[in-house]
């Protein structure tokens, strides 16, 4: 036996809403678009309850996402992530993603373009640890290379360099060149990156800043254990360092336009 809609009223907190009281009680919440199709004294299937009881719960998970994707793009895993703790059940994960891919919302190889992008700007990493921090956000590996496709390590590696550099200035060059490479390693470079950039950067300095080093530490040919030893940890895999920023997810969300800089995690 069916029940009968007894009032149809718009919520007050949220206008595009509407309240559904079945035989004088409320019953749930629908989109006023969803609302639209029924009317007050229409009589509804245990069924048809039922069909509308999940669309709301669709709506409510759409309307959680949108939210959280106004503070900058997530990929479908996090999506998906961020909906389970609240306790949505799968199959409107499911079907919340489905929408939100179909309205562009949701598009993980522009999660991806978007995620090297903004650490190229901000925080630069080498190819490695961007790698594993995509697949962290749950982004396939096809859709990772194809992200990181062209992407110029020893550019990122030296912007990040020369920011440093400012911090260094006054060291000799051999413990000048052992804190930068130690640094760049835990950023995920390469230790063949590190060497040139190093390299490069210092040939840079010493040019245009004939005092940017004290005298003594005259470099050795290659960077010293400390940073050697950190890059061949990205090369195993990742450092703590890194590790520990994917941790705080607001280490990526875009940075408030007031201040380009995001903060130092170093």
């Amino acid at each position: 036996m069916g029940r009968i809609i007894t009032a149809l009223e718009p919520q007050q907190r949220q206008r595009d809403r509407v309240s559904v009281f079945l035989d004088g009680e409320f019953a749930f919440g629908l989109p006023d678009s969803e609302a639209a199709h029924l009317r007050v004294g229409q009589e509804l299937s245990e069924d048809m309850i039922a069909a509308l009881r999940g669309v709301d719960e669709v709506g409510r998970a759409v309307d959680r996402a949108v939210r959280l994707l106004a503070r900058r793009p997530y990929s479908a895993a996090e999506i998906r992530r961020s909906l389970s703790s609240k306790e949505v059940a799968p199959d409107v994960i499911d079907e919340a993603l489905a929408r939100l891919t179909a309205l562009g919302y949701v598009d993980d190889a522009a999660f991806a373009q978007y995620w090297v992008e903004n650490r190229e700007q901000f925080r630069p990493r080498g190819a490695r640890a961007l790698r594993y921090e995509l697949r962290q956000k749950g982004i396939a590996d096809a859709i990772i290379s194809r992200a990181l496709d062209g992407y110029d390590s020893a550019e990122s590696a030296y912007a990040a360099a020369h920011d440093q550099a400012r911090r260094l200035r006054g060291l000799d060059q051999r413990t000048f060149r052992n804190r930068l490479g130690a640094f760049l390693a835990r950023r995920g470079f390469d230790y063949e990156t590190i060497r040139e950039v190093a390299e490069r950067l210092m040939r840079d300095l010493d040019e245009s800043d004939g005092g940017f080093f004290a005298p003594g530490g005259a470099p050795d040919d290659v960077i010293d254990d400390l940073a050697n030893d950190a890059a061949n940890d990205i090369a195993n895999g990742i450092t703590s360092d890194i590790a520990n920023d994917i941790a705080n997810s607001t280490a990526y969300e875009q940075p408030d336009e007031t201040d380009l800089n995001e903060p130092d995690i170093e």
